[in-house]
């Protein structure tokens, strides 16, 4: 299949510039000593996952027990499930997950859930391994740092089918802080917390062997850490316009990765000189971005959401106007809720579609 056989609105990655990503992430990682557990709710693909395990990662982080599912069935181990799982149906799902792929890693932030946790993992025989999720500023999950997360190690290592294995901490409140100087103040002093709790567990005989966190906006700050284990970044495998615009070192863009993921759509309208229709809308990007889709080299149009099927072209070079049936490909702003919008993606060196690779663990809820 060629590049203009795919029928569209469809999703595309650049496999040439993907490559380089993970090269590039995976020379990073091991130049700072540190290990990578890439986020796979980025993509939700599990060949995308293999790829990244490949080229070096530990495995991959998932959000949810379903993700982790998918990824389980399809061979990729060194799970990082980093959303806490508290109901009794998701943990009896989870140590089945766990009797199949036993190093697959849990996170907490409540000792009841430990407690619960324990009780069924030792009904099932199996054990399970723990992270305690430590709020770093994120106000999302995760216990205080400190004393509170300290006991709460206490109460995992008390359990004898729960194995305290260290800690979690995601600043992502940091992520897409603008300018790399900001950035990095902000994300330093996000984590120093998490820092101060890994020296306070290793006071208390409770031996931390595993410190993660940090995005793909943080990658190169984080790392500065020396009790940070490992990276959980991301979206750097695929790259999106909102990690484009926050500024690298240099205070330009964010180009230590490539724009690899794009969304292709065809011209099915041009009703004036001055606009034109393409069939991607709402249901072919993410919405949740005050910025628009952008056309990848190809200047005299603006894009706008015109409804669930269609984007409207204002043209703002007459001799550039689209022309009907022109194929156009799109930077989306947002990379994950996009991926989770198609259930395949049309893997494309130059003109030429080298796979099609199914977004298995799309949509999952649970």
């Amino acid at each position: 299949m060629r590049r203009d056989d795919i029928p569209t609105p469809a999703l595309l990655l650049d496999l040439d510039r993907f490559e380089r990503n993970l090269a590039r992430m995976a020379a990073h990682v091991k130049r700072a000593g540190k290990n990578l557990r890439p986020h796979a709710k980025t993509h939700r693909c599990p060949e995308i996952a293999r790829r990244q395990v490949a080229a070096g990662a530990l495995g991959v982080a998932c959000a949810k027990l379903g993700e982790a599912e998918v990824m389980a069935r399809a061979g990729i181990r060194g799970l990082l499930i980093t959303t806490e799982i508290v109901t009794l149906p998701g943990i009896r799902r989870l140590t089945r997950l766990v009797a199949e792929a036993p190093d697959t890693l849990v996170v907490v932030d409540d000792a009841e859930n430990v407690a619960v946790l324990g009780r069924e993992a030792a009904a099932d025989g199996v054990v399970l391994n723990v992270l305690v999720d430590v709020d770093v500023g994120n106000r999302r999950t995760g216990i205080a740092p400190g004393e509170p997360a300290v006991a709460l190690a206490r109460a995992v290592a008390a359990q004898s089918a729960l194995g305290f294995r260290g800690l979690q901490g995601y600043a992502g409140h940091c992520a897409h802080v603008i300018g790399w100087d900001k950035r990095r103040d902000a994300s330093l002093a996000a984590m120093a917390p998490l820092m101060e709790t890994r020296a306070l567990c290793e006071r208390a005989g409770l031996p931390v062997e595993i410190v993660a966190g940090g995005s793909t906006g943080t990658h190169d700050i984080d790392v500065e850490l020396p009790a940070l284990t490992e990276l959980q970044s991301g979206s750097y495998c695929v790259m999106d316009l909102d990690y484009r615009r926050i500024g690298g070192r240099s205070g330009a863009l964010l180009t230590d990765f490539e724009m690899a993921l794009t969304v292709v759509a065809t011209v099915v309208s041009v009703p004036t000189r001055d606009r034109a229709m393409v069939d991607a809308g709402l249901k072919a990007f993410s919405t949740d971005k005050p910025f628009p889709p952008e056309a990848v080299e190809r200047p005299g149009v603006e894009y706008g959401f015109a409804g669930d099927e269609h984007g409207r072209l204002t043209v703002t070079d007459p001799s550039r106007a689209p022309r009907l049936g022109e194929r156009i490909e799109f930077f989306p702003p947002h990379c994950d809720p996009t991926i989770n919008l198609y259930d395949r993606i049309y893997a494309v060196r130059g003109d030429r579609v080298e796979a099609v690779w199914e977004i298995a663990a799309r949509g999952r809820s649970d």
